[in-house]
Parts: C-alpha cells; sequence; structure tokens
C-alpha cells in the first residue's frame, strides 16, 4: 500500500516522543542527585564531619 503526499500531510503525530521523556527522565535525576548532594552536605555540617581546609 502506497500512502500519497496528500494523505501524508493529514497524518498526526503524537507529542511525546522518546527525546522528550529521555529529558525528563535525566532532569529528575539530575534533581535527585542534587538533593542526596545538598542533604549529604547538611547532615555532616550539623554533624561537625567537616573536612578542614588546612
Amino acid at each position: 500500500m502506497i500512502i500519497r503526499d496528500k494523505e501524508l500531510k493529514q497524518i498526526n503525530g503524537g507529542s511525546i516522543s522518546a527525546t522528550l521523556i529521555n529529558a525528563i527522565v535525566k532532569g529528575i535525576s539530575l534533581i535527585l542527585e542534587l538533593g542526596k548532594s545538598l542533604g549529604s552536605s547538611i547532615r555532616r555540617i550539623t554533624s561537625g564531619n567537616t573536612c578542614s581546609l588546612e
């Protein structure tokens, strides 16, 4: 079956692509990693387990 140009122009694609999903997942992963790092830093500062800069 051959699809003609007129029929091809009438096709509506999906609004969510694999690239969009991948970008969202990477963004969520980044936010989680930042949260872990920030939480770990706060815990180390409040407990006094920081490295000296000397």
